[in-house]
């Protein structure tokens, strides 16, 4: 009876380290996030996609990646409009007002050149919490990773699609993520003091 007391001892403090490292992680990621204004948004990496072979579904897979990418900004935007800061609330507006018109377009995409209509799904994006001094920094951090991801995207694109449309679409939304991360990163200077010194892209 005792050895068998033993092992169920033995597996509940098992489990319950398993489940204290689990808890640990995320209390980490959490922290990193909320308290390091430099921490890397690699959340973002679940929400990107190796877009495959240069086959004859590339484009497609481009597409549905990039209707996903435009839905990510329109999140983090519905979030951000909490912000109190001007130029925040004008940005979200035009996020609001932009997105949904070229996530538009891509499905029309979708259905003219695959009669596809099946609908893409919305990525995870960082919840911001509620508003304090940080919130902003926490919408910034999370708007850089975003543009970043999306320029990986348009890069490997450009390897492997030969349709014209999409090499334009890569080229349009590259330029104006490029924009895009420059203001955040002056913003985020200019308000918090925080800034790269050799900026990956």
């Amino acid at each position: 009876m005792k050895q068998n007391g033993d092992k169920t001892m033995k597996k509940v403090s098992i489990s319950l380290t398993v489940a204290l490292m689990i808890v640990c992680g995320v209390i980490g990621i959490g922290a990193g996030y909320w308290l390091t204004p430099e921490y890397s948004m690699s959340m973002y990496d679940r929400s990107t996609m190796d877009l495959g072979q240069p086959d004859k579904w590339v484009d497609l897979r481009y597409v549905d990646a990039m209707i996903s990418h435009h839905r990510g900004a329109v999140l983090l935007a519905e979030e951000a409009g909490i912000s109190r800061r001007p130029e925040i609330r004008k940005l979200t507006e035009e996020i609001l007002a932009n997105e949904p018109v070229a996530i538009a377009e891509l499905y029309r995409w979708k259905k003219e050149w695959y009669r596809d209509v099946r609908k893409a799904g919305d990525p995870q994006v960082p919840r911001l919490g509620s508003y304090d001094r940080t919130f902003d920094l926490r919408f910034l951090n999370a708007m850089i990773a975003h543009h970043e991801a999306g320029i990986r995207m348009t890069r490997e694109i450009r390897l492997k699609s030969s349709r014209s449309d999409v090499l334009d679409n890569a080229d349009e939304v590259e330029r104006f993520f490029r924009e895009g991360l420059g203001m955040f990163r002056a913003w985020r200077t200019s308000w918090y003091s925080v800034s790269e010194r050799n900026p990956e892209l």
